[in-house]
């Protein structure tokens, strides 16, 4: 399988980037924007599986050229995607009173429009049976529990999973599978800038396992769907 993840420097798309290059015949293209933690990422993966296929790239979804992406995806996938998956994202945890209309757009960007960005820049490489995942969170679902300070954070997944739903509808005919999995908490850097002291029952990287594993079969049994992944919100 080829395989692009986004946010891959840390939290669960750290870790979902380590399940994934267990099998050999997974190669996987890892982005984020710190050079540091991709070339950690890097030496963890080969230290796991000395054998793994593992390309850390240093992107910036929001303000880099994808044109050298689409060369790079080219030259060393022969242009051909088995499964996106979309982590990448950033958080902003203030009173709704405080968070300026900057605020919004920068979640917007961040944990939207980037995704769209790289979506649309994909997907001629998506063939019929590919898979783009989409990571949402529960704070993007609606009639679920609400917090104080995200309300930038949470209106910008809720337009995410709204996106899952119309893209997954869109690429039907060209048998794409497009799902979103609406996280709830796992012991990230993320959870303690929202949740400051809070404590999740779910470790990183037992998130990361289960939005790997997703992301090889859920489009055999899910498309177009928003499936929370939640023991606790948070």
């Amino acid at each position: 399988m080829n395989i692009i993840i986004t946010g891959a420097s840390s939290g669960v798309g750290f870790e979902a980037a380590l399940e994934l290059i267990n099998k050999d015949e997974n190669h996987v293209i890892a982005l984020a924007r710190q050079q540091n933690k991709l070339s950690r990422l890097q030496e963890i993966a080969t230290s796991l599986n000395p054998g793994c296929t593992i390309y850390p790239v240093v992107f910036d979804l929001v303000n880099d050229d994808y044109d050298g992406l689409k060369q790079f995806i080219e030259q060393k996938f022969g242009g051909h995607v088995d499964i996106l998956i979309n982590n990448a994202g950033a958080l902003i945890n203030k009173p709704f009173e405080q968070t300026d209309e900057g605020d919004f757009v920068e979640m917007l960007q961040s944990n939207f429009l980037a995704h769209i960005r790289m979506t649309q820049a994909m997907l001629p490489y998506i063939k019929a049976g590919g898979h783009i995942v989409n990571i949402g969170s529960m704070g993007g679902v609606q009639g679920s529990a609400k917090f104080a300070g995200l309300s930038a954070y949470s209106a910008s997944k809720a337009a995410l999973h709204n996106f899952t739903e119309t893209l997954a509808n869109e690429l039907t005919d060209r048998k794409i599978s497009v799902n979103c999995l609406a996280l709830g908490s796992a012991q990230t850097e993320m959870l303690e800038q929202a949740f400051p002291g809070y404590e999740s029952p779910v470790m990183a990287f037992e998130m990361g396992k289960y939005i790997a594993d997703f992301s090889l079969t859920g489009h055999k049994f899910f498309n177009g769907k928003i499936l929370p992944v939640a023991v606790t919100t948070p």
